[in-house]
């Protein structure tokens, strides 16, 4: 199995022999990688799961690492700032497990909502090999098809589900359902591949939620992982471009 290696943002990408370009960008907290054909890992989360003044400490201990480093004559490498945002990503993980906030996807209609929006374009826009939905957060192990970005996906993703939610809450146009910021993390190899998969499968048992209802994976998900990228074409959208829907082809421009 050939999975991608992250480089360092210090070192300039490289176009050979038809291999795909890894790209940084970054967002309100922290870096996102893009990487053609890659699989990912991804979380996103309810706007009340996580305190606003825990998640300003958090961000403040970080920037004074950064800082700190700068100071001293030896900014961070790209490798560093990556592992500081898996370490911020893992006290997130942390803080999410104890069902913080309102848990609104406890109630078994918002957690077949994200469900089903999260599965509706598998096999066409993405392959979604394993996803769980937790009360406060859920969570994918998704590749998209080459030509469509991960942020599109989360985009369409949480803007339909989150408009949907706020509808059966009483609570549209009273402010957001979902964090705007997602977590995604590149899939290295096989063995974090099998690492990331175990992690969303076991979330709910971990965290004390017995008989959840809200988690699977495919059967293929080794083959899809492995396998050629999928390309994307809107044809295949078939009738799924019309109707009620978790976003359109325009969503992927």
């Amino acid at each position: 199995m050939t999975m991608h290696e992250r480089r360092d943002e210090d070192e300039a990408p490289k176009q050979s022999g038809g291999s795909p370009i890894l790209q940084r960008r970054q967002g309100n907290n922290l870096p996102h990688w893009r990487l053609d054909g890659a699989v990912y890992a991804v979380t996103f989360r309810l706007c009340d799961s996580i305190p606003a003044e825990v998640l300003r400490r958090w961000k403040a201990e970080r920037e004074h690492t950064v800082k700190r480093a700068e100071a001293l004559g030896r900014p961070l490498t790209g490798a560093e700032l990556t592992r500081l945002a898996e370490l911020h990503s893992e006290k997130v993980e942390a803080w999410l497990d104890q069902g913080e906030g309102s848990c609104a996807l406890r109630d078994a209609r918002l957690a077949l909502l994200v469900r089903d929006a999260m599965l509706y374009f598998d096999k066409v826009r993405y392959d979604l090999l394993a996803w769980c939905v937790m009360p406060n957060h859920a969570h994918g192990i998704v590749r998209p098809a080459i030509g469509v970005d991960l942020s599109k996906v989360l985009q369409s993703w949480k803007g339909f589900t989150g408009r949907e939610a706020l509808k059966h809450l009483g609570k549209l146009g009273s402010g957001e359902f979902w964090q705007k910021e997602s977590y995604d993390h590149i899939v290295r190899d096989e063995a974090d591949l099998e690492r990331q998969v175990r992690y969303v499968m076991e979330n709910p048992m971990k965290s004390g939620l017995r008989n959840w209802a809200w988690v699977g994976c495919r059967e293929d998900w080794r083959v899809a992982a492995c396998g050629p990228a999928r390309v994307y074409r809107a044809s295949d959208e078939g009738e799924k471009d019309t109707g009620r829907k978790p976003g359109s082809t325009g969503d992927l421009a």
